[in-house]
């Protein structure tokens, strides 16, 4: 059975006369004269009126994994992998109080794990005032000081990222 591609035109014993206009691997999706859009599947009965090869409209599965990756990293709140600087790979981060309390420790990779997923949040949270429908344009300015001032307040931590572009970034504007 050969593949029909978009345009071609088919007579279907139910719907009537109509145009292809998508393909997939099991549809067909079919404007109808009388009555619209339907998807049928590809080996549906229907005679051919004429038929349009080369015309498939195919998106490969590198194209659908490229896109999907870039819509979650937009829209999760998963974290993307981000580099320790080298000195401190395996070091320990030492709390120590000003009384005689027990020290606290924790690996610095734990901390810095916990760093950054404070910054994919706020991130997060930036997209998601930015896109939201509820708050007008001025309320997202003055939310979006916020959030850049508390960029700032975290650029102490910058020290601990391998990469400048991974690092926090406040309003440079003001000391």
């Amino acid at each position: 059975m050969k593949l029909l591609g978009i345009g071609s035109r088919i007579n279907h014993p139910e719907y009537g006369k109509g145009v292809v206009t998508n393909v997939s691997s099991q549809h067909y999706w079919v404007t109808f004269l009388e009555n619209g859009l339907e998807t049928i599947d590809i080996d549906s009965d229907f005679d051919v009126i004429e038929g349009v090869s080369d015309e498939v409209d195919t998106v490969s599965f590198f194209d659908v994994e490229s896109s999907l990756v870039s819509i979650l990293k937009k829209w999760s709140d998963t974290t993307e992998k981000v580099a320790i600087a080298d000195k401190w790979r395996g070091g320990k981060l030492v709390l120590e109080p000003g009384d005689d309390l027990a020290n606290k420790e924790m690996p610095i990779d734990t901390f810095f794990h916990k760093i950054v997923m404070v910054r994919d949040r706020i991130r997060v949270m930036e997209q998601k005032i930015n896109s939201s429908k509820n708050l007008d344009d001025q309320e997202k300015v003055d939310l979006q000081q916020y959030i850049t001032r508390i960029y700032g307040s975290l650029t102490t931590f910058n020290v601990l990222f391998k990469n400048k572009s991974d690092q926090f970034i406040g309003d440079r504007g003001k000391s």
